[in-house]
């Protein structure tokens, strides 16, 4: 009987002369819910209280894999608890909605308040379909199986007028290499590839800057004139240019991999694919109003096709075989070389 045991500390609270924001504070529920419960009369609550212990609500079977979700990690969203559910219980088909009504309900019982992360404004216009795609890097610490700490990086593209995603973990930092394998990953799970690309004047692509125009890195400047396509650079954290894969970002980590436990490199980028199947491309999206993963469908059609091999990335015609020796030495050209 939590509800009525609540009801009971609201009017206590509020004889003791405290006004409803700071009884809304103290218990750690909604403003909302300290008038509904000062208007009730004791016999009112107990009617209430026990019709909700009586109804049956879709979610109850899991209750208590919520509660611990939010003990243990206090600051997940109720979206990230519905891609959770979703992840260990593929039958089940619930709108978020419900799911938000009912975290909130198990904040205010348990009395587990939830931090705020504020995400910064998009305002870029929108663009044809096919026409960009945005590009970004970011980082993570979180916890393995053994409960220490690793750090991971990851790389992540969106397509800005459908806002179909793709991303890709490692676990150190990204090379020049790694980012062009990446983009052709990205290519391959896009359908296509955009006229435009926007990135930060980023280390992996650039070089410096020569009054005003930028130099990019050798290998990335050898891809770019191969696969033919317009770059753009922008600032760091610049949400006129580049607002949408800011938010990409935020998302990939507050959404996917925040609280998470790390077991794997191979294991992580799975997990992170069948999230972009069942959330991150699925969910509707607050701008849009509409599902990436549909309007994709679309814009897929507008994108250019691209050949399956560079030979920037892949070139295996000139490949040589060498056997290594019991001291873990290859020869090559009468000279030895150690191997791991």
């Amino acid at each position: 009987m939590e509800k009525l045991l609540l009801y009971v500390q609201v009017h206590q609270l509020s004889e003791q002369g405290f006004k409803v924001a700071k009884i809304a504070k103290k218990l750690g529920i909604s403003r909302n819910t300290v008038y509904k419960f000062l208007k009730m009369s004791f016999e009112e609550a107990s009617d209430w209280a026990n019709s909700l212990s009586q109804r049956r609500k879709k979610l109850d079977p899991y209750r208590d894999q919520m509660i611990s979700w939010l003990k243990e990690h206090p600051d997940l969203s109720s979206a990230q608890i519905e891609d959770w559910l979703k992840e260990k219980h593929p039958g089940l088909t619930i709108g978020g909605s419900t799911i938000r009504l009912f975290v909130k309900d198990l904040r205010e019982i348990y009395h587990i308040s939830k931090e705020i992360h504020a995400r910064s404004h998009e305002a870029v216009d929108e663009l044809p379909m096919g026409y960009q795609v945005q590009v970004d890097w970011g980082e993570i610490t979180l916890k393995n199986v053994l409960n220490k700490e690793v750090k991971l990086y990851f790389i992540t593209f969106v397509l800005s007028h459908s806002r179909y995603k793709y991303v890709e973990w490692l676990g150190r930092p990204f090379t020049t290499k790694d980012t062009i394998r990446c983009h052709e990953n990205a290519f391959a799970y896009f359908g296509g590839m955009p006229e435009e690309l926007v990135y930060d004047q980023d280390h992996l692509i650039t070089v410096s800057e020569n009054a005003g125009d930028v130099i990019l890195t050798g290998e990335f400047q050898a891809y770019k004139e191969q696969r033919k396509f317009r770059l753009h650079l922008c600032r760091k954290a610049d949400p006129q240019s580049k607002g949408k894969i800011e938010n990409v970002v935020k998302y990939v980590k507050y959404n996917f991999a925040k609280n998470r436990v790390f077991t794997n490199i191979d294991t992580w980028n799975e997990k992170g694919i069948a999230w972009l199947e069942r959330t991150g491309n699925y969910n509707v999206h607050n701008t849009t109003k509409k599902r990436p993963a549909e309007v994709h469908a679309l814009e897929k059609q507008h994108l250019k096709p691209v050949s399956p091999l560079l030979s920037i990335e892949s070139d295996y015609s000139s490949s040589i075989t060498r056997t290594v020796c019991p001291d873990n030495v290859i020869k090559y050209k009468s000279n030895r070389y150690s191997v791991p």
